[in-house]
Order: structure tokens, then C-alpha cells, then sequence
């Protein structure tokens, strides 16, 4: 199958055809000259080098007021309304530069210690934070490790909660047996969400680019640095352009062989890792409606693999559901606006796409895994942000029970947080007879699970569990395959769903999961 006919797109419309419209302009010209056919009347000239420095005139800065005579003519996007309530604004477009208000604010042990220094040099060694309550620090990068500057970067955390009093702080002491240590959880996007930090309409920042996934949840969630974290520290407040929204629309029934991993490779494959840079990504459409929250965190969790400033998903009856008993916090839903402007918008009918992978060295790198069936490969790795929650092991899962038959490759599986940890050691699998994951992976020969962490998804110290430390070929349910990323510079990653990882396991070379789903 080709991939025109697993996808078709089109471009959204603008009222008017003419250049002199700036919104117009914006599109066509995001589009690139491919977007213009050969007998286009649209004629392109290059533009004189000499031109005048004579100052004619200057405009004075003057405040956007809203329009007095009625509505605003132009709806807002769910990340433009989102952006607008945290700076007090009643209308944004994308391109405003406005102060956001901050709801939430993470950090971890790779990043945590920087943005503390970062905090004191500019607001004062004995400076407080905004609000103690509105700021989770969670270790889980580099944490079962000998290696002592990574366990240091743990005890800075620790050192500035204690002396901030920070309320969410998910502690580590015990590296030897982490479930000693009620507090800590796992990997910090997960945990986020398992916590109640994720809530729809609010404005969540973190300093990891994956912090998107948390769009899940219709909200503003994007990945920050160090010196903007340390601003956010001290004040509560951030900087933000405001991106345009590029939407996707994603109908048909889900085929029972696939998961929110090939939705989200189909995207960046067909957009390329630089397709979406400093954009919103909407997904909506009858597939978004039907997936789980996780799933939908597997979504929103790679838009940053395609560029994307954000990604978000609005909160429905499952967002709801989910949200239950997790936060006390009120929240309040935004929606897009039927009159909202897209810059592009593509759809996909998700009933004709099959498994897929990226191939190394680029998350855009898309091939069907059908068409990787003679690649060998030497190990499998299931877990991380993307891949390590508690549906991916069950899919896993799934899929091993389905076989009936051992793994042919070494097979390491590490859990995503502590509760996901327990999900799979206490609950049975579907049609299993009452096994669970737990059970089932070490019937099929896999290594027990892990201790919940980032793991080897980016590397870490040498003595990091499931490390490629030699050039192997790894599949794995992570988000990034570039050179070096997994641990060896010169190992291949291909990227996969579960089901794809796990049927690969099976047999030692790239495989459709179809061959045991079906």
C-alpha cells in the first residue's frame, strides 16, 4: 500500500486569494513553492538588493483593544484560547508575543539543578518561589546509577525542596529497592498525569521537550529550558509567542493491529521532523474520540518529533473520567472555534494505514514494518514516556500471549513509573485467563521488569539498565532513533508501537504484529 492512499490532506481554504490579506500570505507561504501548481499566476520576483535607509516613518507601539462594534470576526484555536485567559487577553492570534501566567511547572534531576542556580543568581540566594504548590520536581532520568554526579543532581533536588518546602517533590533515598521509597514515581510525564497535575485549560510547562504530552488533557503543555524555568521560579510568569495551529483529523475505525505510536510515525513521517516547528498540533476526528487517555498521551508525546510547540487533544468524557479523583483543582474546558484559523489542515483515514516503524536515524525516517521484515535485529526495548505506560505493556502483552511462543532476542522491559510497575505484576491481562503482564513476559523469556525510570531511552551513565552499549540494533517503543541516543553512537534504532515491538521480539527481525494479531 502506498502512502498516498493511507493519508490524503488538504490545505484549509483562505477567504481570499490575494497576497495583500497577511493571514493569506502566512499560509502560502508556510506551504512552500510546492504548494503552487506550474501554471499558478502567481508570479514570484526577487527583490532589489538597493534599497533606501531612510528612515520614513515609525510606528508607536499601541495596544490590541477589542473590537467595539460587535464580536471579534476571527475565532481562536484551543491553544490561542488557552494562551489568551493565562495573559489576560480576550483575543490573541498566532505571532503575539504575551506574558502567560503559569499553573504548572516541572523540572527533574537533569535540569532541576541548573534552573535552581539559574533562580538564585537572579532573584537572590534567600529568594523564595511563586507558589510552592504550583511547582513538581520529579527525578527519573538518571537515577539506578553508581555514577555519583547523576545521584548529586538527585540530592540538589532534595536540598531546594526541603528549603522551598515544595509540596510536590516525589523523592528517592533508596536506590536499591524503589519500592522503599513511597514517594517516587517514574518517568515525570507520566507521573504528571498518574498525580492530577494535568488538568484541561490550564497552562503546564516543564523542562523536557516531551512535557507536550500532557496536551492529552487540553492544555498548553511545551517543553522549556533552564533559564526560562528559572524565570518561572521566581515570578510564575513566561514569555510566549503565541504558535498558528496546524490541525488533524483523524477518522476511521482503529484496526486492532495498531496504536497511537503508528498514528503519530504516520504524521511526522508525512510532515518530516521539521514540519510543525513552533506550532500548535490539533488533533480531533472519530479515531482521537475513541482512544484512551494514554494512547492520547502517546499521541501528543512526539509532536516535539516533528517541531511541534505544543500538541492537544480537547478533554471529553474521557478526559473527565480519567481526571476523577486524581485533582481537586477545578479546571475549565476550551474548545476551538468554528471560525478558528488553521494553517493547514490534513486529514487521514486511519482504517487504511498498517504498523509502522521509523528507521534510523530520524523519527521521520516511516517505512511499514512489513517492508523491514529482513532486518535482524539484536534486542527489543519497551518503555520510556512514549511507550513504558501501563496499555503498552498490555498491548505487549497481548501479543506474547498470542503467540504462545518465546522471544528470540533479549527483551527489556522497563516500566514508565512505580504504579505502572504494580499494573503490571497485579492486573490480568484481557482473554489470559487471570495472567498477568508479568506473568506473561517471563513465560515468553523476557527480562523481569525493571525498575521505573527514563532508562536507556536517552542513554545515561554506562552502567544504565538496557544501555546499547555496543552497535546494536534495537527496536523500541521510545521517541527518538538519532545517532548515540540510546547509548552507542553507531547502534540503530527502529522505532515502534508495543504490538510492533513485541511481535519483533518474537522473531528476531523487524515484523508486523499482524502476523500474530490476526
Amino acid at each position: 500500500m502506498s502512502y498516498s492512499t493511507a493519508m490524503s490532506y488538504s490545505t484549509v481554504a483562505p477567504p481570499s486569494t490575494s497576497f495583500i490579506n497577511k493571514t493569506t500570505t502566512t499560509t502560502k507561504k508556510d506551504l512552500g513553492l510546492s504548494a503552487f501548481s506550474p501554471t499558478s499566476p502567481v508570479s514570484l520576483q526577487r527583490c532589489r538588493r538597493s534599497v533606501s535607509k531612510r528612515i520614513c516613518s515609525v510606528m508607536a507601539p499601541s495596544e490590541r483593544r477589542p473590537a467595539t462594534t460587535g464580536s471579534v470576526k476571527t475565532g481562536m484555536t484551543m491553544t490561542e484560547k488557552i494562551l489568551a485567559r493565562a495573559s489576560e487577553k480576550t483575543h490573541l492570534s498566532p505571532g503575539d508575543n504575551v506574558w502567560v501566567n503559569v499553573d504548572v511547572l516541572m523540572t527533574h534531576d537533569v535540569c532541576g539543578p541548573g534552573s535552581f542556580g539559574i533562580f538564585k543568581k537572579e532573584f537572590g540566594q534567600n529568594a523564595k518561589v511563586w507558589d510552592r504548590e504550583k511547582i513538581v520536581i520529579i527525578p527519573d532520568h538518571y537515577i539506578f546509577t553508581t555514577d555519583e554526579r547523576a545521584n548529586r543532581n538527585v540530592d540538589i533536588l532534595r536540598d531546594f525542596c526541603t528549603e522551598q518546602n515544595i509540596k510536590y517533590f516525589y523523592d528517592i533515598k533508596d536506590l536499591g529497592n524503589f519500592k522503599a521509597n513511597p514517594d517516587y514515581k517514574g518517568v515525570c510525564h507520566v507521573a504528571l498525569a498518574q498525580e492530577g497535575h494535568c488538568r484541561p485549560g490550564e497552562v503546564l510547562l516543564g523542562t523536557d521537550s516531551h512535557t507536550c504530552t500532557a496536551g492529552a488533557f487540553g492544555q498548553f503543555a511545551t517543553g522549556i529550558g533552564n533559564t526560562d524555568a528559572g524565570f518561572v521560579l521566581g515570578t510564575g510568569k513566561l514569555l510566549l509567542k503565541v504558535p498558528p495551529t496546524l490541525r488533524f483529523v483523524l477518522d476511521g475505525e482503529m484496526p486492532d493491529y495498531l496504536l497511537a505510536k503508528d498514528l503519530i510515525l504516520q504524521i511526522i513521517g508525512e510532515i518530516s521532523v521539521a514540519g510543525a516547528t513552533y506550532k500548535a498540533m490539533e488533533f480531533v476526528g472519530s479515531t482521537v474520540e475513541s482512544l484512551s487517555m494514554e494512547e492520547r498521551m502517546t499521541l501528543c508525546n512526539m509532536v516535539v518529533e516533528a517541531g511541534g510547540k505544543n500538541g492537544i487533544v480537547p478533554a471529553d468524557s474521557t478526559t473527565y473520567k480519567y481526571l476523577e479523583g486524581k485533582t481537586s483543582v477545578p479546571y475549565e474546558p476550551v474548545y476551538s472555534d468554528d471560525k478558528a484559523r488553521f494553517l493547514t489542515e490534513y486529514r487521514f483515514d486511519i482504517s487504511k494505514l498498517e504498523p509502522l516503524v521509523a528507521k534510523p536515524h530520524s523519527p521521520d525516517n516511516r517505512a511499514l514494518a512489513r517492508e523491514c521484515k529482513d532486518v535482524k535485529i539484536d534486542r527489543v526495548y519497551i518503555g520510556s514516556c512514549t511507550g513504558g505506560k501501563t496499555e503498552d505493556f498490555m498491548a505487549a502483552a497481548k501479543v506474547f500471549l498470542a503467540s504462545g511462543k518465546k522471544v528470540k532476542v533479549p527483551t527489556f522491559l522497563v516500566p514508565a513509573t512505580q504504579k505502572v510497575w504494580m499494573d503490571v505484576y497485579s492486573l490480568p491481562v484481557p482473554g489470559s485467563g487471570g495472567k498477568t503482564c508479568s506473568q506473561i513476559f517471563e513465560e515468553a523469556g523476557c527480562d523481569t521488569p525493571a525498575s521505573p525510570s527514563c532508562g536507556a531511552c536517552l542513554g545515561g551513565p554506562k552502567d544504565t539498565y538496557a544501555r546499547l552499549n555496543e552497535p546494536q540494533v534495537c527496536v523500541s517503543t521510545t521517541n527518538r532513533n538519532f545517532p548515540g541516543r540510546m547509548g552507542h553512537k553507531e547502534g540503530q534504532i527502529y522505532l515502534a508501537s508495543p504490538y510492533t515491538a513485541a511481535a519483533s521480539a518474537l522473531t528476531g527481525y523487524v515484523t508486523d504484529p499482524r502476523e500474530f494479531l490476526q
